[in-house]
């Protein structure tokens, strides 16, 4: 498929080509970082008993923001074609062809080897995940080609965090690392449903395979369905973890945001949808709040020292 990028692209000023920069990396749109981070802070937080370093938390929070606009820049590349011909997407500076293809992929890389930087101030075992990491984060824009329910496999790339962040904390991946990872996995799929209901008829015309098209009329079933099993896993780890009241509070807004959500998009109407899936970071850092707040009270303290 060709999309419809001018072959000639304008000359643009210097203010002009940063603002293109900061919309391929979505510096404009923080929702994706945060997305990202709530949950990997919630799997630091877990891993070391409410008592992470700052400096991994430092580490973990520039990381995430990082990756998190390199993993944009290459999407953007791979879906240059196809974001021409959908309405949300039409005015990213690669699809309306401000900048070119070249630029973002060298973009990427460089935010990519920044991110890798991060990474070596923890230990190997940190290290020698992050190239599975990386490759998952690459090959995700790809899956929307073939794979009826892309969703799931960037409910990987947005969970890898969590085993990055125990594999930091502990010099090793615990198996309750690796269940964290897939009960976040059912909530990406929750929100991301959410995002593809925006797009759903755009997404039909050019080809791209979502969870809204493989779903049909029970796509907010489905939603309510992983929002339920999500809470209802996180509930459970917050048992075995014996986490106490704050922990309930944040698990108790959380249900009441999803409950909100699934009011909202009940009509389908893509706005809505859209404020729903903007709406799940609370729903994140609700539950981190309660998993932070929780280890604070009992300790009385806080991240301890570099």
């Amino acid at each position: 498929m060709t999309g419809q990028v001018p072959s000639m692209r304008p000359r643009l000023s210097f203010v002009e080509r940063l603002d293109a920069y900061e919309r391929l990396l979505r510096l404009d749109k923080p929702i994706g970082t945060l997305l990202l981070l709530w949950p990997t802070l919630s799997a630091l937080w877990l891993a070391t008993r409410g008592q992470p370093s700052l400096s991994l938390v430092v580490i973990f929070v520039m990381g995430t923001w990082v990756m998190r606009s390199a993993g944009c820049a290459f999407n953007d590349w791979a879906d240059r074609d196809f974001d021409a011909h959908v309405k949300r997407t039409a005015h990213r500076p690669l699809a309306a062809g401000v900048i070119a293809p070249w630029e973002a992929l060298v973009v990427g890389a460089v935010l990519a080897a920044v991110a890798f930087t991060f990474v070596l101030f923890t230990n190997r075992t940190t290290v020698l995940w992050s190239f599975p990491a990386l490759g998952i984060a690459i090959a995700y824009p790809f899956f929307k080609r073939f794979f009826a329910i892309p969703q799931a496999f960037l409910g990987i790339a947005f969970s890898f965090g969590i085993p990055m962040a125990y594999a930091a904390a502990q010099d090793r991946i615990v198996p309750i690392a690796w269940l964290l990872l897939a009960i976040n996995l059912i909530w990406v799929v929750a929100y991301d449903t959410e995002y593809a209901m925006v797009d759903r008829d755009d997404d039909a015309k050019i080809g791209i395979r979502t969870s809204a098209l493989t779903l049909g009329r029970h796509d907010i079933a489905a939603v309510a369905l992983c929002y339920a099993v999500y809470l209802a896993a996180m509930a459970w780890i917050g048992r075995v973890h014996a986490l106490g009241w704050p922990y309930a509070a944040g698990l108790a807004i959380a249900l009441a945001i999803a409950v909100h959500h699934l009011w909202i998009i009940r009509r389908r109407e893509r706005e809505a949808c859209f404020r729903a899936f903007l709406g799940n970071h609370w729903l994140g850092l609700a539950i981190f709040a309660g998993i932070a707040l929780d280890y604070a009270l009992r300790a009385g303290r806080w991240p301890r020292a570099w």
